[in-house]
């Protein structure tokens, strides 16, 4: 039990959102053995709702080609779930926080807006990642699907991150959802939740060199006793 707990403790302390990556490509066996680990997550009835279209070679880069373009056009958002409405209080500052590290590790002054939007389009270049994984729910299933979804992704991340992978997951992807479905002949059923950009991480560029914080437990547990 001490040893499972500190396997899980490590996975989840190195796990971080890998924004450069090598151009190698991760064999097929690796990648089935992510996803028959992910395919364990725990899901409302287990329903499963996950599908998972992943791109390798040559699709990755179409699905660059494709998406890249309309991102840099300023098309407007099109995702199938809200944004968030407002980030305030301690919400705000935590994603400032991050913001403000991503900037200042790659050298971008502050206020620099045509910086910032530089480096969020760098979401539709997967950060050079070379495979892309979007993951999709069924529309009837509503906010429990995309939950259960939330849940996959995460377990998709640990299990990429014990054989050796990197990942980021995108909400960015799924901006332009129409886009995404059309791309890869979705049907229109399918909800697009988000992306994840995976790969061999690119360890010695700068932009993977900072971890964001996280808060307490004091901060977000309360104990009724």
């Amino acid at each position: 039990m001490t040893d499972s707990i500190s396997t899980l403790e490590t996975l989840l302390g190195d796990r971080h959102s890998c924004r450069a990556y090598k151009t190698e490509q991760v064999p097929r066996a690796i990648i089935d053995r992510i996803l028959n680990a992910a395919q364990k997550t725990a899901s409302w009835c287990n329903s499963q709702p996950w599908q998972v279209t992943i791109t390798s070679g040559e699709a990755t880069k179409k699905f660059r080609d494709v998406l890249y373009p309309v991102a840099a056009a300023g098309t407007p958002n099109s995702g199938d779930f809200p944004f968030p409405r407002e980030y305030r209080g301690v919400y705000l500052d935590r994603r400032r926080e991050s913001g403000f590290q991503l900037y200042n590790t790659l050298g971008i002054a502050r206020g620099d807006k045509t910086a910032y939007a530089e480096q969020a389009l760098q979401n539709f270049n997967f950060f050079g990642a070379p495979h892309v994984a979007i993951i999709t729910s069924d529309e009837a299933l509503g906010v429990y699907g995309a939950v259960d979804c939330g849940g996959y992704v995460n377990n998709f991340m640990l299990a990429a991150q014990a054989l050796g992978l990197a990942t980021v997951p995108q909400a960015a992807l799924a901006f332009h959802a129409a886009v995404v479905r059309k791309h890869f002949g979705m049907s229109d059923d399918r909800r697009v939740v988000c992306g994840i950009s995976f790969g061999y991480p690119d360890r010695e560029h700068k932009v993977n060199s900072y971890r964001t914080s996280r808060a307490g437990l004091g901060d977000v547990a309360t104990f009724v006793e």
